[in-house]
């Protein structure tokens, strides 16, 4: 986790009791330590929090039931929410994220194609708030890595207006001749 904060350096933080978060597990392994008496069971579990408005965290948890383990796990994801900028119904531009061994791209899609992308990515975009984008993942696929990757990919992200103040341009001077996603039209 530690590895992952560095990588998004988060800008704010976001206070969880403003927002209404929905959670979603996307992992639980079991590991077993074998003992004199037998083998002991402990459980890790992976959530996701989003509010489903630009919102999104990650958090893990351990524990020796599955309850206590999600539970810590929403704990956490609690306490490291980051925002992440939408465009109409899609992100701004595309992007790409690596942790480890897995990499993930990220483009924005027409509206109407919704959410191409394996269980973990599915998860953080969409409780993130995105309805339209395509994914591909790349190496390997353990699914905390890969949703950290999703995490590294959209901290990248910068909203038309963030470029626009950057470069010292205007927004529309940013989006000449790129397809608005909001309405369809060039602009």
């Amino acid at each position: 986790m530690k590895q992952l904060l560095k990588k998004l350096r988060l800008k704010e933080r976001i206070d969880p009791r403003d927002l209404e978060l929905e959670e979603r597990t996307v992992y639980i392994g079991r590991v077993s330590k074998t003992v004199k008496g037998g083998k002991r069971m402990r459980f890790t579990a992976y959530v996701v929090v989003g509010d489903r408005h630009g919102v999104v965290g990650f958090g893990h948890g351990k524990a020796h039931e599955v309850p206590d383990a999600v539970r810590k796990a929403t704990e956490n994801a609690r306490k490291h929410l980051m925002r992440v900028p939408i465009v109409g119904t899609t992100i701004p531009h595309d992007v790409f994220g690596k942790f480890g061994a897995s990499k993930v791209i990220i483009k924005p899609a027409s509206p109407g194609t919704g959410v191409i992308a394996c269980n973990a990515v599915r998860a953080v975009l969409e409780l993130a708030g995105v309805k339209d984008v395509l994914t591909k993942v790349i190496g390997s696929t353990t699914p905390h890595n890969v949703v950290k990757a999703t995490l590294v990919a959209l901290s990248q992200l910068k909203s038309p207006e963030e470029y626009a103040r950057l470069r010292g341009k205007t927004v529309e001077e940013i989006l000449k001749g790129r397809r608005r996603w909001e309405g369809g039209e060039t602009a």
